[in-house]
């Protein structure tokens, strides 16, 4: 087979080569003016970008330590009437009020009750012991007129006896009238006079044996225990037992009457301190005089004293101004948000005098100084 014959370009120098491809290549020509200042703003804005992200990131962590550090700032509140906890504390205190005046009434009852009740129980108390009295005089009478009245019905009993023997008498007597009359030895006039004597005679029997029958009952009632007796006894038991019923009444309604009167301080208590909350404040007609609140977390209390100064801030840390003092401390816990980091913080609410009422909308005041002394 016949070897390939050798190119001649092969034989060549690589000198000689690369003087011939420079020799090809083409001329270089300039770049755009414009292609240079579009590179350049990129690269102008790419620093500025980089420059503010990392400014901002100085601040955002400035502000953050700040505020992790700050002891002095406190976050403006707005309360509002038809807040819910303004309504519901509204609500409360209308009740409570109420309640009050419920019970004043419930007392007033109970006090007329109770003197109506002790003047009868004294009364009461005052029938026992003439009552006493009298069952002790008629106990003693009958214990005198007792053996009397026995002893005069035993001779009434004797004198009965003798009377009906004389009535026998007066038989035989009534018969003979009867005869004189039929033979004519007297006259009408006179049998009748004798016949109504007799007939008197024994009407006044009657009569005799009826009182000695009356005299056997008072007898018996003065030397027995008779219904009179037992009835009068009944009434005694009767004016204890209510006296005892008057008692029980009593004690009950002064145990009412003073748990009313400790129900009614209690409640005014709680009013007391309930009139010591911001939403108190805020229930009360102001007059068309706004208030201000402010939000201050335990961390912060040592500035949050009566008539120190309050400064609001642009940026909210920069360049204050002094806008008012704090009028007034409340001592209810209250729940917030932390207007920076977000966070559930507690502590408890101020109100506030401003000078200046744009800073109730601020974010953050101040309070006692300038947070960085400018």
């Amino acid at each position: 087979m016949a070897r390939p014959l050798i190119d001649a370009a092969s034989l060549e120098s690589p000198e000689t080569k690369a003087e011939a491809a420079s020799s090809e290549k083409p001329v270089p020509t300039k770049q755009p003016f414009v292609n240079r200042m579009v590179l350049t703003l990129y690269r102008v804005f790419a620093i500025i970008v980089l420059y503010a992200v990392l400014i901002g990131i100085i601040v955002y962590a400035f502000i953050m330590g700040f505020y992790a550090v700050n002891s002095s700032w406190a976050a403006p509140v707005i309360l509002s009437a038809a807040d819910e906890k303004s309504l519901d504390f509204r609500e409360k205190l209308v009740t409570s009020q109420q309640t009050i005046e419920d019970l004043k009434v419930d007392q007033n009852k109970l006090n007329s009750g109770l003197e109506e009740m002790k003047k009868h129980r004294a009364a009461l108390l005052a029938l026992e012991p003439q009552l006493q009295e009298a069952i002790a005089r008629q106990q003693q009478h009958n214990l005198t007129a007792g053996p009397e009245l026995a002893t005069l019905d035993n001779e009434k009993q004797s004198d009965n006896a003798k009377t009906a023997q004389v009535l026998e008498q007066l038989k035989d007597m009534e018969a003979n009238v009867n005869k004189d009359l039929a033979a004519g030895l007297i006259t009408k006039a006179d049998a009748a006079t004798q016949l109504s004597a007799l007939n008197q005679a024994k009407n006044n029997y009657t009569d005799s044996k009826i009182g000695e029958v009356l005299l056997t009952d008072s007898v018996l009632d003065k030397t027995t225990t008779g219904t009179d007796s037992i009835n009068v006894l009944v009434k005694q038991a009767e004016l204890r037992s209510e006296v005892a019923q008057l008692d029980i009444a009593i004690n009950v309604a002064d145990k009412q009457a003073t748990e009313d009167a400790r129900q009614i301080d209690r409640l005014r208590q709680a009013i007391t301190t309930a009139k010591q909350s911001p939403y108190y404040l805020n229930s009360l007609p102001s007059g068309g005089q706004t208030l201000y609140f402010a939000f201050v977390p335990y961390t912060n209390q040592a500035r949050a004293a009566v008539g120190a100064p309050i400064y609001d801030c642009y940026l909210n840390m920069v360049l204050c101004r002094y806008v008012g003092t704090v009028k007034q401390v409340f001592p209810g816990e209250e729940d917030a948000t932390h207007p920076i980091f977000k966070t559930a913080i507690r502590g408890f609410l101020i109100q506030m005098d401003l000078s200046h009422p744009n800073s109730g909308k601020s974010q953050t005041v101040f309070l006692g100084r300038k947070p960085l002394l400018f």
